[in-house]
């Protein structure tokens, strides 16, 4: 599922969605182009891996559904994986035949990070034990959390559509705008949007890894992970940042970011699993 993100993250940065022209399946009417330029290498590999980690995503679900009965959370996260990567394929499809609306861009990122989210999650509940964390927190603290997850994935969107409406260097500066024209322009003010929301985002994950550390003697996992996602939003916030005075080093820094953020709204979602338990208790 990283590789199947990372592969739509450089089909993105390097504009190759139209590599195999406007047929999806295939490519160009072909099951193997014959004319593999670097525009069609890149989205026909990304088309390719993806329809296997699909397969691969069904029977992971059902192969949890039957074995993990035991655990409360495996039958909602399990017909979610099959949902999101369904819905993954056809928004990827939609965008390739329907044309490439912006938008529908940057909600196939979005589905791609509920997709890693559901299989690593998957992956945590067929690896723990019966000491799994079960804390009780107060219900406040759980709608935060929640609230917290939903304005995350905005964020997430944001950022998508930065890149899908050429905003990335609407400014050229960091934490001033400076836009490239006298005006605050379209791509200025998109810039603007997501880095304002990006900044709200670290202060709401700062607040919920403090509200966190109350609940350490329920459970140090989740105290853990909270923290966990304040370090990962701040790597992801540094690379955003990287990509506006390194324009040279730009694919790298944009796979950092993009692959970070999918990490963190993966994290977040976690710690919503572990708060939603029932305690043994």
């Amino acid at each position: 599922m990283i590789i199947v993100l990372l592969q739509g993250a450089i089909v993105t940065k390097t504009d190759s969605g139209d590599g195999c022209g406007e047929t999806w399946p295939l490519c160009f009417g072909e099951v193997l182009p014959s004319n593999m330029v670097f525009a069609t290498i890149v989205e026909y590999s990304h088309r390719l891996v993806s329809g296997i980690v699909g397969l691969l995503v069904i029977i992971l679900a059902i192969w949890s559904w039957r074995k993990l009965r035991h655990t409360q959370e495996t039958k909602f996260w399990a017909l979610m994986a099959v949902l999101f990567i369904v819905f993954q394929g056809m928004m990827g499809a939609a965008a390739v035949v329907f044309g490439h609306s912006n938008i529908v861009l940057a909600l196939h990122f979005g589905i791609s990070a509920i997709s890693l989210a559901t299989v690593v999650i998957l992956t945590i509940l067929s690896f723990e034990n019966d000491n799994r964390p079960q804390p009780r927190v107060t219900k406040g603290f759980r709608n935060y959390v929640f609230g917290v997850l939903v304005y995350a994935y905005a964020v997430i969107y944001t950022g998508a559509y930065v890149k899908h409406t050429g905003s990335t260097y609407g400014c050229t500066s960091f934490p001033n705008c400076d836009p490239l024209s006298s005006s605050i322009n379209f791509q200025a003010l998109v810039q603007i949007i997501h880095r304002s929301a990006a900044i709200l985002l670290v202060v709401l994950l700062v607040i919920l890894a403090i509200k966190a550390m109350k609940f350490k003697s329920e459970s140090k996992t989740l105290s853990i992970s909270a923290w966990t996602v304040v370090a990962l939003v701040l790597i992801q916030a540094t690379a955003g940042i990287l990509i506006v005075y390194f324009p040279d080093q730009y694919m790298t820094f944009a796979l950092i970011h993009s692959l970070v953020v999918s990490i963190m709204f993966t994290m977040i979602c976690y710690i919503a699993t572990i708060i939603v338990r029932r305690p043994a208790y």
